[in-house]
This record gives structure tokens, sequence and C-alpha cells, in this order.
């Protein structure tokens, strides 16, 4: 193992490792033979998921594949430069193909970063089945749904949030995995910091200049509220686990329909 292996079984074994292999079983995100491209930013989310898939590929319970790619959506070459080193680092064997993303949304007012989302998901699934994979595993972590329940909320009017697993609508046979669905964001950066690791940060202008964001504001407001409740992130979290329909004013079934408390009220 590297040090860096080493680390998830040492000092971020009950907090990174642990979790990582209990979203993979409680969800059941892995099947024997799947083929899983790993995709990755550079970030420090998707280098970690990177390393951990390269770890469980060796020694894991359930026999998979692993492919890791990189998509270029225009980096500058420092940035695209660094993705390099830390793979090469990590030791994760990084395939890499380039795109013109950047380009097409710098010039988007209206929510450029669901245009950018949804452009980098098309690319993948096509690369991906051009790879012959079944799965793009991505590094959404834990922060990263609870906030988006509340953003769902506050700016959607609706409960929903990221869920650890979906099969692809537009890209028959292909499903979408989040294996880093129940670590912290702040224990990645804890295990980046203790292994001296300098990754991507954002290499996007768009996003750089827009400090007032959506999920910023409500990753702030998390925070504020956690100072007073230290289980307020998985209050949150359980909210959509522990889902009471009859105590809903209305909710939509699989097929859209929707229910309201009124059905058989006075039966």
């Amino acid at each position: 193992m590297t040090a860096y292996e080493n680390a998830l079984h040492g000092e971020f074994s009950k907090t990174i490792h642990r979790k990582f292999t209990k979203a993979i079983e409680d969800y059941e995100l892995l099947k024997r033979g799947d083929k899983v491209c790993v995709c990755v930013s550079g970030g420090k989310d998707s280098m970690l998921m990177a390393l951990l898939f390269r770890e469980y590929e060796k020694h894991g319970k359930t026999p998979i594949e692993v492919k890791y790619l990189v998509m270029d959506p225009g980096y500058s070459e420092e940035n695209f430069a660094l993705i390099k080193q830390n793979a090469a680092r990590l030791e994760i064997p990084i395939e890499t193909f380039s795109t013109e993303i950047f380009k097409h949304t710098e010039t988007v007012k209206n929510n450029p970063c669901f245009l950018c989302a949804k452009m980098r998901r098309g690319h993948l699934y096509n690369k991906a089945r051009e790879l012959g994979c079944n799965k793009i595993a991505l590094g959404h972590h834990f922060d990263d749904v609870i906030e988006s329940i509340l953003m769902g909320t506050v700016y959607g009017g609706q409960a929903q949030t990221m869920l650890p697993k979906l099969k692809a609508q537009n890209y028959a046979g292909m499903e979408l995995i989040r294996p880093l669905y129940l670590i912290r964001e702040s224990d990645i950066t804890a295990w980046r910091d203790f292994c001296g690791l300098e990754f991507l940060q954002c290499a996007c202008r768009v996003t750089k200049r827009d400090d007032g964001s959506k999920r910023k504001l409500i990753k702030r407001l998390i925070a504020e509220l956690a100072k007073d409740n230290p289980q307020i992130e998985q209050n949150i979290f359980r909210s959509v686990c522990n889902v009471r329909l009859d105590r809903l004013i209305s909710y939509k079934d699989l097929n859209g329909e929707i229910h309201t408390f009124l059905d058989g009220y006075d039966d």
C-alpha cells in the first residue's frame, strides 16, 4: 500500500474508509462484474474517491473493473498539469479526454452551472459507454446531500435530495453512483491536509466570481445552525430518511400522480 492508502486504513479508517464501504454495502452500489468509470475532476473529493476505488479494486469484497477518467472541460495548462501530477502521486492510472464546455458556458447568464453540469454528465456518460462501463461514480459527499435537501426546500419548493444511485434516463443500461455519500467534507479536507496534498480548488471562472451562489449561502446557513445544534446535519439527512406520507399535505408517486391528505380522509 502507498502512504496515502495507509492513511485511509489508519488515521481515517473510521471517518472515510468505513463510510465508503458502508455506502457501497447499504445502498448496493456495486455488483460482481461491474465496470465502473470513476470520474476525476481534480478536486479533493474525486481524487479521494479514485484512491478509495483503487484500493477497493485490489482488496474489496466485490470483483469489479475500474476506469479512472479525467475530462478536461477547458482547464488551464497549469490546472491540468496539477491533476496529472496528483494522479501520479496517488498511483491512479487516469485516462483523459478534452471538451470545450467552459467555452460554451462562460457566456451564459442564466444558470451556467446547471448547463455545465448537464454537459459534463453527457460527455462522461458517452465516454464511459465507449470504455464499456455500466456505471459512473461521482464524488458528491454527505455535505452535498444535506445542502441539496435545503436548497430543494428553500429555492425549489419541494422535498428531495441527491440519491446514492440512480439509473440514467437517456443512457440505457447506465447507472450513476455516489460512493462518498456518507463521508463528511471536513474529513476529506482533514485527509488532504494530513497527507500534505494540494488539489484543484475551482477552475471555473464563472463560479469564482459568483460569491453569492445559493449553495454557498446554504452552506453558511447550515454551519451557523450547527453552532447551537451539533446534530443539525444528521437531522437534515434523517428528514428524507424518515418521511411520514400521512403527515404530508401532498406528494407525487412514481407515476407522477398527486396524492393528498384528503384521499380517504373521511373513510
